[in-house]
């Protein structure tokens, strides 16, 4: 909840209750909440909860919103519900639950390559994701099922559906969101689990940064050469996720971390439609490229933090602590050294 503090005698001594709204409120439909929240659900809302989102609802067909899978191979199904909605949502919830807790491993992955639009093996692809020592058994992916209903936080009844469920035993959260008007702008409140732990952004932190390696190989080269963090096409918003003073790690796939640099002062940059991109100033050895690449590999970095990171985005989520990526900046120069 969103709260105006009123002062007098120059003391805050009142809170004030802002008045919240939720997407039917303007109209909205629910796909355009489902598309916001799928959009978002990894490098934004769930910013410290490693999630490989895997499929999305289909039109005309009785299924949930999203699925995703965790670190641990459980299928994680999210219900969304734009405005007010009856117990009946949480029975159709629970449905989709049922219904997905029998999908064999071949059908799972079915639905996974139409996501992707590729012809890929889901183990490997959670393999590499969650950067595991080794791929998980296809009797392990889906065989635990997470339900979370995502609704208008003034929607008591249900909320009191979800409560009763769990109580019942079942996996099943409430995930609360407002929408606020202050102004002429509108702000989205979410409330992600365990408890809302997010970064300030305005606090220096640590991001974990793709290289592109997969899509193309000379783009290590753009940002190395050039001094700047960059990201391209669909992906290029990334850039406005990390701020002047913040630690980037160059994370470069199937090697390891290969630099370290400070995002400088200034705006961000657009010299095409494609690209957008940072200047920061580097505080390792810069790779060349007439010279073999030096890295530190994942799973040393995730021994030095004491993180398990999710390796399948641009940005490794979770971000470290403006302490946590001094640390790991000095073990870095140690290491490629």
């Amino acid at each position: 909840m969103l709260y105006k503090l009123d002062s007098s005698s120059g003391k805050f001594d009142k809170l004030e209750p802002v008045v919240f709204k939720d997407f039917a409120s303007f109209g909205k439909l629910e796909k355009e909440l489902e598309e916001l929240i799928a959009k978002s659900i990894l490098d934004v809302l769930f910013q410290d909860s490693s999630l490989m989102p895997i499929f999305q609802e289909r039109q005309y067909q009785a299924e949930a919103d999203i699925y995703a899978l965790n670190e641990r191979g459980e299928l994680i199904i999210f219900e969304l519900k734009r405005g007010s909605a009856n117990e009946g949502a949480v029975h159709q919830a629970l449905r989709y639950a049922q219904d997905a807790g029998q999908w064999s491993y071949a059908k799972l992955q079915e639905k996974y390559r139409k996501y992707v639009k590729a012809e890929a093996e889901l183990t490997e692809a959670h393999q590499e994701a969650f950067n595991l020592e080794h791929a998980l058994d296809v009797k392990e992916i889906n065989n635990k099922q997470h339900l979370l209903v995502i609704g208008s936080a003034a929607d008591d009844t249900l909320i009191n559906a979800v409560d009763y469920w769990k109580k019942q035993g079942i996996s099943i959260e409430f995930l609360p969101y407002r929408i606020y008007e202050l102004g002429e702008e509108k702000y989205f409140e979410f409330f992600a689990l365990p408890y809302d732990k997010h970064k300030n952004p305005s606090d220096t932190k640590g991001v974990l940064f793709d290289t592109n390696r997969s899509w193309d190989k000379e783009s290590i080269w753009y940002m190395m050469e050039n001094s700047r963090v960059a990201a391209f096409g669909d992906a290029k918003r990334f850039i406005e996720y990390v701020y002047p003073g913040d630690i980037i790690f160059f994370s470069h796939k199937w090697a390891g971390l290969v630099a370290a640099a400070r995002v400088d002062k200034g705006d961000i940059k657009a010299p095409n439609k494609h690209t957008l991109y940072r200047d920061v100033k580097f505080i390792t050895p810069i790779p060349r490229k007439e010279e073999a690449i030096k890295a530190m590999p994942f799973k040393k970095v995730s021994e030095i933090t004491g993180k398990s990171f999710f390796w399948a985005r641009t940005i490794k989520v979770p971000y470290l602590s403006r302490d946590e990526a001094e640390n790991l900046a000095k073990e870095l120069e140690l290491y490629l050294s």
